[in-house]
């Protein structure tokens, strides 16, 4: 096995964990936010769905440089 695709694997795994750390904590905090405002529901779920969607992104790119390490 050589050192890119265990890079890959690394990267991949760790933008993983990070993203569901993020995601959960995204989450939980409008969750939070929505029980002590709920009045101000729909703009708290706009702007948690924006967030999510950018550390979505991060897995994403992850597996993109990944694939550009292993195609070196």
């Amino acid at each position: 096995m050589s050192l890119g695709v265990i890079a890959a694997a690394i990267a991949i795994g760790l933008a993983a964990i990070g993203a569901g750390v993020g995601n959960g904590l995204i989450v939980s905090r409008t969750v939070q936010g929505i029980s002590r405002q709920p009045e101000l529901r729909g703009m708290l779920q706009t702007v948690m769905f924006i967030g999510v969607a950018l550390v979505e992104a991060i897995p994403i790119i992850a597996v993109v440089i990944a694939f550009m390490v292993l195609n070196r």
